[in-house]
């Protein structure tokens, strides 16, 4: 069975990956923020630029060219800003699911340990039981490692789809251009 030390020894390694995190979540929020403000200032200095040069403009052909010039810029900036906050939210939910992995491997060690030890205290006679236990144990096992292959393949699956679409959007305005 666990001892007082190893309860207080997991109880402390559970805070620090809790602190450990916070730490990554507000990290992100950071780098979200950030990215914001940069595009936020680049948005800010184009419409700027854009309108300085819309003011400028002499006659209707200028003005289609000077408008249809615009689209493609945007669409690729509008897929980099896409795919950069993708990339932040990924980061970040990679950390989380190592910690979670971590965790729930340490708890099926701790939990597989303590059915160990009872099945070697366990009465005579108490066989039956004892192997059923560790059967239900391993098919638990089974199903914990089969959620977590589905939950990596979904992931795979769906950063697979936002990297095509991305790369679409980009492509889509380019061929128009043509």
């Amino acid at each position: 069975m666990l001892t007082v030390e190893q309860v207080m020894a997991s109880q402390k390694a559970n805070i620090e990956t809790l602190l450990a995190l916070t730490a990554k979540a507000f990290e992100g929020v950071e780098k979200i923020v950030e990215l914001n403000m940069s595009a936020s200032k680049a948005a800010l200095t184009e419409t700027g630029d854009t309108a300085k040069a819309m003011l400028s403009v002499k006659d209707v052909q200028e003005l289609l060219a000077l408008q249809s010039g615009l689209l493609q810029p945007l669409a690729e900036k509008t897929a980099a800003y896409s795919r950069h906050l993708y990339e932040i939210a990924t980061g970040a939910s990679s950390e989380f699911t190592k910690a979670f992995e971590s965790q729930a491997a340490e708890a099926q060690q701790q939990f597989s340990g303590m059915v160990d030890a009872a099945a070697q205290n366990a009465p005579a006679g108490s066989e039956t039981a004892v192997a059923m236990m560790k059967s239900s144990v391993a098919a638990a096992t089974s199903a914990l490692e089969s959620v977590q292959k589905a939950v990596k393949q979904a992931t795979e699956v769906a950063e697979a789809n936002f990297n095509a679409v991305a790369s679409t959007a980009t492509a889509k305005p380019a061929a128009k251009k043509r």
